[in-house]
């Protein structure tokens, strides 16, 4: 199978060299300046005060989560987070995995991203209780409704956490995905529209909280100061001279390894400078696309084109999932040299590891069951050419004949 347009590619371009190079030449390999000065930027540019660097997105979301639990809070009675069931695994994995319970909103049909109204509408059940944090998720780059989110929550008094791992760069009221709540966590995954490998980022105008999660990433030591300074021979917690104990080896919290490498944080910072262009090269060929396919648009529901919107890939969706069936579109697309993904799948109804769940929401996340088991993607990265986007719309032509459409 010769596959032509992937759903992401990475090219290592001069200024992606210079910044390996730049590492090697440092002799450090371990956090060091390249993480710092990656998170001083990359908080600029979201518009937030403080980034804590992970070796992850999920580690992000776990540590960020755990980070904004109360300390001492009563094990016995997890808190409650509501989030999109239509989303990377990931998203829920990390609330599991930080001692809260998830419980699922249904998503907008045309964003992909949890509904605002659906929202209400689980707060106002008699059988959740006990929810602390709203966890929206800005799936495929479209930013949920921020503004009604953040004032069901302050309602409410909870604390809102953006999972933006696919969103880097997206707009909403004159804002970035990342920066409209009290924390955030982004993913810099091959794909992702800001690439670095394995890489995430943890982002919070808290000191407090990116402290914590400072101390999480690294086992839970003591140690929280954005850069140490041990080295120069001085601790601003500790006196060395009348030797106190080092705080790098004594843990207060029970964490996790979390730290990253001086190299993903050099490749992802080399890319934030140009971010912008990044965006507007995979808007521009989204908007190819739809003109392109639009002479299918019977039988597949093409993405909602917008100029805020910082694409991660070519969305659509199936409208008749019995006239055509998913997996079997995926597999002459393939055939035909274009990569796919499905979109996700409804976690509670369609991933087995949630399957305890399926009883419980069967019927009541319509769109996002729907959008899960009909939605997929392919890419629009800023590599491809206009003769690749003509190649793949006339590959979506040749699959959807031989499929008998």
């Amino acid at each position: 199978m010769n596959i032509r347009v992937k759903v992401g590619e990475f090219r290592i371009e001069p200024h992606i060299r210079r910044a390996v190079e730049r590492v090697l030449e440092s002799g450090r390999i371990s956090e060091g300046r390249e993480t710092r000065d990656f998170e001083t930027s990359f908080a600029s540019y979201v518009g937030m005060k403080h980034a804590v660097a992970v070796n992850s997105g999920t580690s992000a979301l776990i540590a960020g989560l755990m980070a904004m639990k109360k300390k001492g809070s009563a094990a016995k009675t997890p808190t409650t987070v509501i989030t999109s069931p239509l989303t990377y695994i990931a998203t829920v994995n990390s609330i599991v995995i930080a001692g809260r319970e998830p419980v699922f909103a249904d998503v907008d049909p045309d964003t992909y991203c949890i509904s605002a109204d659906a929202i209400e509408e689980r707060l106002e059940s008699k059988d959740v209780s006990n929810v602390d944090m709203l966890l929206p998720v800005h799936l495929m780059g479209y930013v949920c409704d921020m503004n009604s989110i953040n004032r069901i929550a302050k309602k409410r008094g909870l604390r809102v956490f953006e999972d933006s791992s696919q969103a880097h760069g997206s707009m909403y009221d004159g804002r970035r995905a990342g920066s409209m709540s009290d924390a955030s966590s982004f993913s810099f995954y091959i794909a992702h529209n800001i690439q670095a490998g394995e890489l995430g980022a943890f982002l919070t105008n808290d000191i407090e909280i990116a402290r914590r999660v400072r101390k999480i990433k690294a086992n839970g030591r003591l140690c929280d100061c954005a850069r140490c300074t041990r080295s120069e021979g001085k601790c601003p917690k500790f006196n060395m001279k009348k030797g106190d104990l080092d705080p790098r080896f004594l843990h207060d919290e029970i964490g996790f390894n979390f730290k990253t490498m001086e190299f993903p944080a050099a490749i992802a910072r080399a890319q934030i400078e140009i971010a912008d262009q990044i965006a507007e090269k995979r808007r521009r060929n989204v908007r190819m696309m739809n003109d392109l396919l639009e002479k299918h648009s019977d039988v597949l529901k093409l993405p909602a084109y917008s100029k805020d919107v910082s694409y991660l890939g070519y969305p659509f969706v199936i409208k008749d999932g019995k006239r055509i069936n998913r997996e079997r579109l995926q597999v002459q697309l393939e055939a035909n040299g274009v990569e796919t993904r499905p979109l996700f799948g409804c976690i509670p109804i369609h991933q087995p590891a949630y399957a305890h769940l399926k009883r419980q929401y069967r019927g009541m996340l319509k769109n996002a069951e729907f959008l899960g088991r009909n939605g997929m993607y392919i890419g629009c990265h800023q590599y491809l050419t206009e003769e690749d986007l003509r190649f793949a719309a006339d590959a979506f032509d040749k699959s959807l004949h031989e499929l008998g459409v």
